[in-house]
């Protein structure tokens, strides 16, 4: 009895030191992944044209390749400073500091307090954006002609012009726009309701991730001072109800599972560019504290959700089968376009490294989810390439980075506080 305690005993340390292994393995990949990624991005904030003068199929004759950028003084000396400050709090090289710091990540507050504090910020929020409701889009934004024809002709998407044709076939999006016009009398209220609920999910799912309401509260914060998401925020055109419900999407993989890809089919009817989005669902769901039965019947509504996603694109008459058109170099020169729509949030620019480095160090401490970010933020980054790889029909625009604004605002939120419930 004694020899076959010792051998089940052994076989569980073999197991664990099995798992640890791969777990650790699994981290170091994805954070040299997010590197990879947030390295290439910001390349061209420092040198906007270097990635156009080796890749691009453009005229670059009039750039310098290493031309230094508007932002690239600021990112490279921010940044030097944050990763000092950080490499003296992580080796306590200065007591005093680590000691404050310590004290600053361990703070909170009670839920009533978070819950006031929350609804502060959001009144704040609603009485400064909602001047911006009695806007004309139709001056600021050349494609709200398309919005409108959307309006008039749904559902039908047979018109043989393909602009109007994909807008059509955005069902979700085109119902949700439908209704604010015609029954609110303005077609921007619907998305704006859909930007102050976008705010309420990132705060919940900081808070779900960390336990900590104070952190949940600064995400909400670092969403609302984005210049994109604030430049878009009430915009009918580029709304965000793809963002929205594939936060929620998300989010339901704690509360009700079965929510999850309800909400991601949602969000793919709101905007096709969220198709890809389906990975993060996947590798968030499995690095989750779900049972493996949770998972699996999780998994297996997400492979129903994909049958109907396919089955509804056959049916709808879309256009997505014919606008596929590869081109490597249009993939490379996406990555060019960061700096230039990401120039105004400067907050974003000059955290996402370190935030990209805290993240594996969140992770290594037991924030499960913290590696979940750091595949998020890669991926993000990536999908946009990818979407400009294999078609040319789509261009890579400011409110395309809403999401990783988004999942930006909760790593912060995570690495600042810490997670008293580590696993």
């Amino acid at each position: 009895k004694i020899g076959f305690k010792i051998f089940l005993y052994s076989r569980f340390l073999i197991k664990m030191s099995c798992i640890s292994l791969f777990m650790r393995l699994s981290l170091n990949l994805v954070f040299l992944f997010a590197l990879v990624l947030v390295g290439a991005n910001l390349l061209s904030v420092v040198f906007p044209a270097l990635i156009l003068d080796e890749f691009g199929h453009i005229a670059t004759d009039r750039y310098n390749a290493f031309e230094i950028g508007n932002n690239a003084i600021l990112l490279i000396v921010s940044n030097a400073i944050i990763l000092s400050f950080g490499f003296l709090y992580k080796t306590n090289k200065l007591p005093s500091f680590s000691s404050s710091l310590n004290k600053i990540r361990t703070f909170e507050i009670s839920k009533k307090q978070s819950l006031i504090a929350g609804i502060i910020i959001l009144v704040v929020y609603i009485g400064i954006t909602s001047p911006e409701l009695t806007i004309d889009e139709s001056i600021r934004y050349a494609d709200f002609e398309v919005v409108l024809h959307g309006i008039e002709t749904f559902p039908k998407t047979d018109s043989g012009d393909p602009t109007y044709d994909e807008q059509n076939s955005r069902f979700v999006r085109m119902i949700l726009l439908i209704f604010s016009h015609d029954y609110l009398d303005n077609v921007k209220v619907i998305p704006f309701v859909f930007s102050i609920l976008l705010v309420v999910i990132t705060g919940l799912l900081t808070v779900q991730i960390s336990h900590r309401r104070i952190a949940g509260l600064i995400a909400m914060i670092v969403l609302l001072q984005g210049y994109t998401f604030l430049e878009y925020d009430t915009v009918a055109v580029y709304e965000n109800f793809w963002t929205t419900f594939f936060l929620l999407s998300i989010y339901t993989i704690h509360k009700r599972w079965h929510l999850s890809g309800v909400f991601y089919l949602l969000s793919v009817f709101s905007k096709a560019f969220a198709t890809p989005f389906l990975i993060l669902n996947v590798y968030y769901l499995l690095r989750s504290n779900n049972t493996r039965s949770i998972k699996l019947r999780t998994l297996v509504s997400y492979g129903i959700i994909i049958i109907i996603m396919l089955g509804l694109f056959a049916i709808g008459n879309t256009i997505y089968d014919d606008i596929i058109h590869i081109d490597f170099h249009r993939f490379m020169n996406s990555f060019s376009d960061f700096s230039g729509q990401m120039q105004f949030d400067i907050f974003l620019l000059i955290m996402i490294l370190p935030v990209t480095i805290g993240l594996f160090f969140a992770a290594r401490n037991g924030i499960i989810h913290a590696e979940s970010m750091l595949f998020f933020i890669a991926s993000l980054l990536l999908f946009g390439p990818l979407v400009a790889l294999v078609t040319d029909f789509f261009v890579i625009l400011p409110y395309r980075f809403v999401p990783l604004i988004a999942f930006f605002s909760i790593s912060l939120g995570i690495i600042i506080f810490r997670n008293v419930k580590s696993s």
